[in-house]
């Protein structure tokens, strides 16, 4: 199993603290300007404080992805906020003007960063998850319904989030079958499961209606909601070509087994809906991209043992994803997609 560099322990998160120091030098910053790293996921992420202000350094992990698709991923997140009313963070330019700066790493390939405005808000409370959910499913809308007219920039490109995303012979984020717990008994479980995600993927199809760019990750830690601003979606890391409707799996991201989840499902559906047209074929298939979603997240939490919520979760996760399975299978399909 591969894990990614950013898993490589206190050793190479000191590394990349002084790369995060580096690249202050590259921005109109207070000479007193402090980093101090607050998440650790697909790469890392720093709080900069100086002179009253605060700001947002995203420091790459290795690999994952090259300068053009970190351009594009800038490029959409800045035209939703300039053409489609959607919050997102500002792109804070370099000295020199650039969105993207290349920084040295002794003893490893150079890292990429990006600096992004601080803005206000919190993560949505659990205890009002229901009532979050219309919301986010109208933001979500407004986003894909910009996606689908937006004119990408001549050198767009961003990854897939598809069934060879997933179970290909170089998954994103690792094989399921490498996944925290993954012994005999939930291997024959999550096979089959794959197997029946497989061929309700394919009966959906990948036209235009139901497939074009998605955040991939609009998960509450993503959403900062704060009463005057309203909510501000960031961390567009991941977005890419996928399913629409893995934006509304990867919003459940965790919480798959909340007693309340019917509830923020049907609440997401009203929102989206209020916006953008979803036919019953398609309700019918959430659950479908909510458990692709849960066999991604297997793998994930497999090869990202430097990430907090993966090493609380591990076994436990795919253990609960295998209860979950048993009960997706169990139900007939109720749409054939023809």
């Amino acid at each position: 199993m591969r894990l990614h560099d950013l898993s490589g322990g206190d050793a190479v998160l000191g590394r990349v603290e002084r790369v995060a120091r580096r690249a202050l030098g590259r921005y109109d910053l207070a000479p007193d300007a402090e980093v101090k790293l607050i998440n650790v996921s697909e790469n890392a992420t720093f709080l900069v404080t100086g002179a009253g202000a605060r700001t947002i350094l995203r420091v790459h992990r290795l690999g994952y992805h090259s300068p053009e698709a970190i351009a594009s991923e800038l490029d959409w997140l800045t035209a939703l906020r300039d053409e489609a009313g959607v919050r997102t963070p500002a792109v804070l330019p370099a000295v020199d003007g650039s969105r993207i700066v290349t920084v040295e790493d002794p003893g490893s390939p150079p890292r990429t960063c990006v600096m992004f405005e601080h803005v206000p808000g919190v993560e949505p409370a659990e205890d009002r998850l229901v009532e979050h959910f219309g919301p986010l499913g109208a933001i979500t809308a407004r986003m894909h319904l910009h996606a689908r007219s937006w004119r990408r920039p001549a050198a767009f490109t961003r990854f897939h989030w598809d069934e060879d995303a997933a179970f290909g012979p170089a998954p994103r984020w690792g094989r399921w079958q490498d996944g925290a717990g993954v012994g005999r008994e939930a291997h024959a479980v999550l096979s089959r499961l794959e197997a029946v995600l497989r061929d309700r993927l394919a009966r959906v199809g990948k036209g235009g209606r139901h497939y074009g760019l998605i955040h991939a990750d609009l998960r509450t830690a993503n959403l900062l909601v704060d009463d005057a601003a309203g909510t501000t979606v960031i961390d567009f890391d991941d977005c890419g070509l996928g399913w629409y409707l893995y934006d509304l799996a990867a919003a459940l991201s965790f919480i798959e087994h909340h007693p309340r989840v019917p509830e923020m499902i049907d609440s997401w559906v009203r929102g989206y809906r209020s916006v953008l047209g979803l036919t019953r074929e398609e309700e019918d298939e959430i659950w479908t991209f909510v458990m692709f979603r849960r066999l991604l997240l297997v793998a994930w939490i497999g090869s990202h043992p430097a990430v907090e919520i993966a090493r609380e979760l591990g076994a436990g996760y795919t253990e609960g994803t295998c209860e979950l399975a048993e009960r997706y299978l169990g139900r007939p399909p109720r749409s054939s997609w023809r």
